[in-house]
């Protein structure tokens, strides 16, 4: 079973101001974007962040091979209940999602 994380240079995730969280999939080649965009689908993109594709945000920049989504925040940064402040650890998440 092919995952993403095989397939692709990087997944990174960041904050994309207080609210919301951004994550770029980067590709070395046309063919590797292009499965890593099937791989990663809105729903199972979605279903891995907790989110619903409703507010998830997709971005494909072939000519950069560079797959990115934008979505809001679980938690606004820096409240209580933000156990990211960077939101570093949501690229994990995308990490292991599979070519089913």
């Amino acid at each position: 079973m092919t995952k993403l994380s095989d397939v692709v240079l990087k997944i990174r995730s960041k904050n994309a101001g207080p609210f919301w969280l951004t994550i770029d999939i980067f590709c070395d080649s046309p063919e590797a974007f292009q499965q890593a965009c099937k791989i990663a689908d809105d729903t199972r993109v979605a279903r891995a962040l907790g989110a619903s594709t409703e507010v998830l945000k997709r971005y494909e920049i072939a000519d950069l091979n560079v797959l990115k989504f934008s979505l809001p925040r679980p938690e606004i940064q820096g409240t209580r209940f933000d156990r990211d402040m960077h939101g570093a650890s949501f690229a994990n998440l995308l990490s292991d999602l599979a070519l089913e």
